[in-house]
């Protein structure tokens, strides 16, 4: 490519990286407002969620097609290739962020709007702050092409489905053992699910991120090689247990 062709091409790397970032600034803000709203019903913050959501739309169809365009002009190699590609890949799991932490404002709506008086009391706000930093470590793993905090993305989402398999315990013995908490301790478990899903998309962003540094695909290959790749250790071998420790 000419000097002005490689300015050109870095600025378009630029912005979309940017527009990413931006992006995911928003989901995060979408995140902590609609757990906010779980203990007060403000619905204040459930419509700031929901409008936020259109946003994160926005960018996401804008993203994708500067993506598509800087590959129909230019021919990038390398480094550069993988990162339009990881995101293009992550783009699909931001929005998908974006569309659980609407669920949980949906959710939250729907059960002060019911005025349902028989509450679980469960404390969903670790799990919430688990994630939320999980969210935030890919982004930041991004935006420094730092796959070592990639991977520590990858090692948190352990913890985190370990928090939701204990709420879901939680939550079924309330209805087990008070028949009067089953609405609301059922719209509890689809937060906390939802809450769930949101850490599985870091993961997949934050090895998505490890791919694009190393040129590793770590996907269904275990949190210890995906650590181990992200040192840059390759004498691994090509496949681990999904559930590798």
């Amino acid at each position: 490519m000419t000097e002005h062709t490689n300015k050109q091409f870095d600025a378009d790397l630029q912005s979309v990286r940017s527009q990413f970032l931006q992006m995911g600034g928003v989901v995060e803000a979408m995140i902590q407002e609609s757990v906010d709203a779980i203990p007060t019903g403000d619905l204040e913050l459930v419509e700031k969620v929901r409008e936020r959501e259109k946003q994160v739309n926005r960018h996401e169809v804008e993203i994708d097609e500067r993506v598509s365009l800087i590959l129909a002009r230019h021919q990038p190699t390398a480094i550069d290739l993988r990162t339009l590609l990881a995101v293009s890949k992550m783009l699909t799991d931001m929005e998908r962020c974006g569309d659980e932490a609407e669920k949980i404002a949906n959710t939250v709506r729907r059960m002060y709007e019911n005025e349902q008086r028989h509450i679980p009391v469960i404390e969903l706000r670790h799990m919430a702050d688990s994630v939320g930093r999980m969210l935030h470590n890919a982004l930041d793993s991004f935006a420094r092409l730092d796959p070592i905090l990639a991977a520590q993305v990858v090692r948190s989402d352990k913890e985190v489905d370990r928090e939701w398999k204990g709420s879901l315990r939680t939550l079924i013995t309330y209805m087990m053992e008070d028949p009067r908490t089953i609405s609301r301790a059922i719209d509890m478990v689809f937060i906390a699910r939802a809450l769930e899903r949101i850490g599985d998309h870091a993961k997949n962003m934050a090895e998505r991120v490890i791919y694009m540094v190393k040129g590793a695909d770590v996907r269904h290959t275990g949190v210890k090689n995906a650590e181990r790749q992200a040192r840059g250790e390759d004498d691994t071998p090509a496949e681990q247990p999904a559930d590798e420790t």
